[in-house]
């Protein structure tokens, strides 16, 4: 694809995203996506045939930022407990400071109203948190016991909760300490010496 193209594509992506961020996939219109976007409605259709065809882009892009971010925190070659509680703090970083991201998890929880299947993004991570659970209780951080699985799901179920009520409650101000609170309810249950992990340090702001 042409430099000019890939430019015009990655502005349409940037621009719907505010507006199905603000709007909601429902009430977005084309001809706000292209106002947004700084286009011509014919350079938009030029890359996209459809509102669908763009929620669809935007979803994708935001899964590319996550996985993105989540290659490298586990290319930083941490046990995978802490891993595994990173991942959580930089995408709850990645919900405050990234619209794409944002709007890709508005359109997900939206789906329905255009007939998407989002469960891939959902798996990948859930794979993931698997393995990187099964990995831990290899190094000695979670218990035996915990169904590496099994957590894997309830990981990804929780953090999606608390996002999701730290939005309607704040705008999801308060998103990163109630991702903490949820580690300091999380660990007691699955650590194998829950005193070893300090929240507060974990979640401390990045320098």
């Amino acid at each position: 694809m042409q430099q000019r193209a890939i430019e015009t594509r990655s502005s349409v992506i940037e621009g719907a995203s505010k507006v199905f961020e603000s709007a909601g996939y429902g009430n977005a219109s084309l001809s706000e996506i292209s106002t947004q976007s700084e286009v011509t409605k014919g350079a938009l259709y030029f890359h996209f045939k459809s509102k669908e065809e763009i929620a669809l882009a935007v979803i994708e892009a935001q899964h590319t930022r996550s996985r993105d971010a989540g290659d490298k925190v586990t290319a930083l070659g941490r046990k995978a407990l802490p891993t595994i509680i990173e991942l959580c703090r930089v995408f709850g970083q990645q919900l405050l400071d990234d619209v794409v991201v944002r709007a890709g998890i508005r359109l997900t929880f939206e789906a329905s109203a255009f007939d998407a299947d989002v469960t891939g993004p959902y798996q990948d991570w859930i794979d993931t948190m698997a393995f990187l659970a099964a990995q831990a209780q290899a190094e000695g951080d979670i218990r035996d016991d915990v169904d590496a699985a099994d957590f894997a799901r309830y990981l990804v179920a929780s953090f999606t909760g608390v996002q999701m009520v730290s939005n309607v409650l704040t705008g999801r101000a308060d998103v990163m300490e109630r991702i903490r609170q949820m580690w300091a309810f999380m660990l007691p249950a699955i650590a194998t010496d829950p005193r070893r992990w300090d929240t507060h340090e974990l979640f401390a702001p990045q320098l």
